[in-house]
């Protein structure tokens, strides 16, 4: 299936951009930062979005480990999805089972068990 089928327009290409260690977020000119695809600042609506490099480490905020999932991942159960703040962006992504509040990672790519598709880990510095 095509990006556009898939409904990923930007979103892939910012998975790709992790993938190849060169990981962004979007700041507008008021230096709010949010994560891809965004065509518009949700703080303060301007529309002249940068790609900023994404800082290299963050700090996990909370997590929570899923026992019972949607669908599309019921094959990846149980897992640890964490939050982690990279400063400027909070990201959301899959986490190792023994992840604790405060410990220090770096965003990488992984594959769910369930579909094959790409998802975004935390990975240990």
């Amino acid at each position: 299936m095509s990006e556009n089928a898939h409904g990923n327009t930007g979103y892939d290409e910012w998975v790709d951009a992790i993938e190849t260690g060169d990981a962004y977020y979007l700041e507008c000119a008021n230096g709010h930062g949010s994560l891809p695809p965004r065509r518009i600042c949700p703080e303060c609506g301007d529309t002249d979005l940068e790609e900023t490099p994404l800082p290299e480490t963050g700090e996990i905020d909370t997590y929570t480990v899923v026992h019972v999932a949607a669908p599309a991942f019921t094959d990846d159960a149980p897992y640890t999805t964490a939050i982690a703040d990279f400063g400027p962006v909070r990201v959301t992504a899959m986490a190792p089972d023994d992840v604790e509040v405060g410990d220090s990672v770096s965003l990488g790519i992984g594959e769910s068990k369930t579909s094959g598709d790409r998802l975004l880990q935390f990975e240990w510095l």
